[in-house]
């Protein structure tokens, strides 16, 4: 198998650590926050900041972790994808923070990944992904693509009866990778090569007329078309104003989304939206005790009752409690210690039931399909039981053969064929 540099980083072999502050020295426990506050992706990405602001406000409350009180390490990596390395490098050795929780597009995650490698960081990424990775330092608790991605192609096959795909995504490393393995599910579905549209376009794109009238043409044979949305940031704006412009109707030509939530939509005029679709494993409308209670302590703390909450902050929610408790299992915030204690943490998502962590570093997931509805929410109109994270695709022939383990095998590329583990540093 050829080394890629895509494999070199999913090994997930650091590098030597830089020095860092002894955790008896430290009067707080500083937590990096990289999430961009400005530029394409603060549409999405500054709720997530206030999030953490809100868990960490929480904890602090309850007395810390370890006894001392946790201290928030806010930057902007601004939307700039070599600015997120250079901010974690920051924060890791500027700061000496214990983890981050950070990033929302893959590209800013794989900017970020060489240097977390490299310092023995700890990263928690919260937003679905094309998966094809697995990194000793990160916790990934967002989507794989067998837990949003191939459900939702599942139900266009099933419940809509779709004979014809447009996947639509903007250009970079997750709608290609995820779109690749979307393209490679459908053909073994039965679906033809000639039946599936695919398109790019640049991030912040605004000018959406004609790929939505190439996408409406596609119907002219009369089979029934749906599309697959990995158009991410304000880019989704203008895309869904166009759908609207040109009389496009979820019964006609039905969107399934995988970047939109709850927050994009609230800055949108919904009423011509309504009945498309999103993919997510939480919609604020999830009628769950646990929910309730997390939107009613959103609101109180963000004081704004217009504020919604989305997918991103309840994996957020999930991903800070394990590693409250991981820490306080270990004793420490020593990052080996606490990543081999994250393994097998249990923590009630907000839709009902148990998250876990498995040993690939994903976590198990409800899968939820959401009609979009007039006041920008979601009705749920299908739910699965928690579904386990696939680090590595079943439906690309390299990645068939790869497992993820962290803490039996500890690698994050084993090949099950050679029963070898990719392990090998790089110089990044």
């Amino acid at each position: 198998m050829k080394l890629t540099r895509r494999m070199l980083l999913a090994s997930g072999v650091a590098a030597i650590a830089a020095p860092r502050i002894a955790f008896a020295q430290q009067e707080t426990i500083k937590i990096g926050i990289l999430h961009s506050l400005s530029g394409t992706m603060a549409i999405s990405e500054t709720t997530l900041k206030d999030t953490m602001l809100m868990l960490i406000e929480q904890q602090n409350a309850k007395g810390g972790v370890l006894g001392k009180q946790l201290e928030a390490v806010v930057v902007d990596p601004a939307s700039d994808w070599p600015l997120f390395a250079e901010k974690a490098r920051e924060l890791l050795t500027v700061q000496n923070v214990a983890c981050m929780f950070g990033c929302w597009t893959s590209v800013s995650r794989k900017s970020v990944l060489p240097v977390i490698e490299e310092l023995n960081g700890l990263l928690f990424y919260p937003v679905q992904y094309e998966g094809e990775e697995s990194s000793k330092n990160v916790f990934y608790t967002g989507a794989a693509p067998n837990q949003q991605a191939i459900p939702a192609v599942d139900y266009f096959l099933e419940e809509l009866g779709i004979e014809k795909f447009a996947l639509l995504g903007t250009d970079y490393v997750y709608p290609r990778t995820t779109n690749n393995i979307l393209d490679a599910y459908l053909q073994q579905k039965g679906i033809a090569k000639e039946d599936v549209f695919v398109n790019y376009t640049p991030f912040g794109h605004s000018d959406w007329s004609k790929i939505v009238s190439d996408v409406v043409a596609l119907g002219a044979d009369g089979k029934k078309v749906g599309v697959i949305s990995t158009i991410n940031g304000d880019a989704n704006i203008g895309f869904y104003k166009e759908l609207a412009a040109a009389g496009v109707t979820a019964d006609k030509l039905p969107v399934v989304a995988f970047s939109v939530g709850e927050e994009e939509l609230s800055g949108l005029d919904t009423s011509n939206l309504v009945g498309h679709l999103a993919a997510w494993n939480y919609f604020q409308s999830a009628d769950a005790p646990a929910n309730a209670a997390f939107i009613a302590a959103w609101k109180a703390f963000i004081k704004d009752d217009k504020r919604v909450t989305n997918d991103p902050m309840e994996a957020h929610y999930i991903g800070f409690n394990m590693w409250v408790q991981a820490v306080t299992a270990a004793g420490t915030t020593d990052v080996d210690p606490v990543i081999d204690a994250m393994v097998g943490q249990t923590f009630p998502n907000l839709t009902g039931g148990i998250a876990e962590m498995l040993p690939n570093h994903h976590l198990t997931k409800p899968v939820l399909i959401g009609e979009i509805r007039s006041d920008g929410q979601f009705d749920i109109i299908s739910q699965t039981d928690p579904v386990p994270g696939d680090a590595w695709t079943d439906f690309l022939p390299e990645s068939a053969v790869l497992e993820a383990d962290w803490k039996d095998l500890k690698c994050g590329m084993y090949n099950t064929q050679t029963k070898a583990c990719v392990q090998l540093t790089s110089n990044y």
